[in-house]
């Protein structure tokens, strides 16, 4: 392992004890001093050795006077604060259980008022050294989402984060929907953020993702009513505060939705591409989606929400159980560009996780297939062979662009499904019995492959169009069975997007790959959220001093 350089080297004190900690360029590391030391030979016991990335350090500072005092309650903290009266307070980033992060602090004392200066001066300085990190970010909160609890959220768990880290912000609480579209629209201006950050559900979000694609669109000159024109990426990352009814979208990309973590992907300026599909019915465009695209029960599950919003959250399962006893299907086409093979697909058990190789491949090779004719991704009579057509009966058609995971669904409607692959999943649930579709939807909630069943069908496209059946009007007298039995609630249903019901059933659909950035790093795994050192003898495990979380 290639050997870190030494920015600094000192014996501090920590606590009651002496500590020797060592800067370097991307790693902050600390143990105690012993005064008979062995040498180690493998794995080292009795020092315990705790380390911090210098890119996950969220601020350092001079210890003031008072923060010491209410630091150092002990007989041995005392005494230390007389011996060693200059000290310095590292905050960072703590990994705790379920993809939480905290923010601590471990605070370092010296006899020597320039020393800590020094410390805190050299460890600054490497801080201005991470670029990606936010100075200025645009806020929005939704003080009428979820619970009502925007505000609060913000002010009692994000603010202090972003004032520690030394972040400036404009905070804007929105007052009507769609208010924060329509000042990123045409009053922001953008050039003084480095990120748009917004405190609410996935509403919330929806408005923050149209109203800054649509001005980049604007800005560049680019139509969004083409449904092949090429978008123009956003330049600035777009960061989730959760504080919703549903935050699913936070979920998918942090793996928890807490609003403390997400504060702490901002700070650090984690950024994660994704994917985004751009929707239109003929030449005018609808809407944008980034997680769940749905036909038949889905959309009727939203359409019968709808009417009972006053019921908050619990209208969902209200308006799902009636969904499912009414057990409606839908005639219509369903045409669809297959992916590229080197993407896998939606059952190769291969999950989207922090650092994904199908992602990362995908950004590399995103500029090598920018020259391919738009012509060939055309359904038409020279490329019927490039496309695929289905027709038939239809309970549900869903497009993810995500595994759209949550609490409720901790593997979501399509688990392997990327976020920026430049790909969405479309899943096909044909008419089947109301039992058989019960066991698909039962298999959401576990482990099962809700996959494996004759009735449904999955395919990793990269465009899709639908086309309804249409039926000509007639009287009862002329049906040859009740209309009860044909299955139709509503003659052609409506597509659910993002939690909103588009006012067209014959849509086009393309990804946009790798439209926006979040301040996130995807869903971490097991071993990515253990703090690693390049001393063999250092353990991976913080030791945890404060803890800034507000409950």
């Amino acid at each position: 392992m290639e050997k870190q350089v030494t920015l600094l080297s000192s014996q501090l004190f920590q606590k009651h004890r002496q500590v020797e900690v060592v800067l370097g360029r991307s790693v902050l590391a600390w143990k105690p001093v012993e005064k008979s030391r062995k040498p180690c030979s493998g794995t080292c016991d009795s020092v315990h050795s705790y380390s911090v990335e210098v890119c996950e350090i969220v601020a350092v500072r001079k210890t003031e006077d008072d923060d010491q005092d209410a630091a150092q309650t002990g007989k041995h903290q005392k005494k230390t604060k007389q011996l060693y009266p200059y000290a310095f307070t590292v905050s960072y980033v703590r990994r705790t259980q379920q993809h939480q992060w905290r923010c601590s602090e471990v605070t370092f004392h010296c006899d020597n008022q320039a020393l800590c200066e020094e410390w805190v001066q050299v460890t600054n300085e490497q801080l201005s050294l991470l670029t990606n990190r936010p100075k200025s970010l645009l806020v929005y909160i939704n003080p009428f989402g979820g619970k009502r609890r925007g505000k609060r959220i913000y002010e009692q768990k994000v603010a202090p984060m972003f004032r520690l880290a030394g972040i400036a912000t404009t905070v804007i609480v929105t007052e009507r929907a769609n208010h924060a579209e329509d000042h990123l629209k045409t009053e922001a201006n953008l050039d003084k953020y480095d990120g748009v950050v917004c405190v609410g559900g996935d509403g919330m979000f929806s408005e923050v993702l149209h109203g800054l694609v649509a001005r980049t669109q604007n800005d560049h000159g680019v139509d969004q009513n083409q449904p092949d024109a090429e978008l123009v990426p956003c330049s600035l990352r777009i960061g989730i505060i959760p504080a919703g009814s549903t935050d699913c979208i936070c979920f998918a990309t942090v793996g928890t939705n807490d609003p403390v973590t997400s504060a702490l992907h901002i700070v650090v300026g984690d950024s994660q591409p994704m994917d985004v599909c751009s929707v239109h019915h003929d030449d005018v465009f609808l809407r944008y989606s980034v997680s769940l695209l749905g036909y038949g029960f889905y959309g009727d599950v939203l359409s019968d929400s709808e009417r009972n919003r006053w019921l908050g959250p619990a209208r969902y399962d209200l308006a799902g159980v009636k969904t499912f006893l009414s057990h409606n299907y839908y005639e219509g086409t369903v045409s669809f560009l297959p992916a590229e093979d080197d993407v896998g697909n939606p059952r190769d058990k291969l999950q989207c996780r922090s650092g994904c190789s199908i992602c990362q491949h995908n950004r590399s090779s995103k500029d090598t297939h920018s020259d391919v004719s738009e012509e060939k991704e055309k359904p038409g009579k020279d490329d019927s062979s490039d496309w695929n057509e289905i027709h038939g009966k239809f309970i549900a058609i869903n497009a993810a662009n995500m595994s759209c995971a949550c609490p409720r669904s901790p593997k979501g409607l399509s688990p392997f499904a990327h976020l920026a692959d430049g790909n969405a999943d479309l899943i096909l649930v044909r008419n089947c019995s109301r039992l058989d579709f019960f066991k698909h939807l039962l298999r959401h909630t576990n482990k099962d492959d809700q996959f494996d069943h004759p009735f449904v069908e999955v395919h990793r496209v990269r465009k899709f169009r639908f086309e309804p059946e249409r039926h000509i009007l007639v009287s009862l007298e002329d049906l040859s069975e009740p209309a009860t039995k044909t299955g139709y609630s509503t003659p052609l249903g409506s597509w659910s997007c993002d939690g909103e019901i588009l006012p067209e059933v014959a849509i086009q659909v393309s990804v946009q790959c790798q439209l926006i950035r979040l301040f996130a790093r995807g869903i971490e795994e097991q071993q990515q959220q253990q703090c690693v050192s390049d001393d063999p003898c250092t353990l991976s495990a913080l030791e945890p001093t404060t803890d800034l979380s507000v409950d």
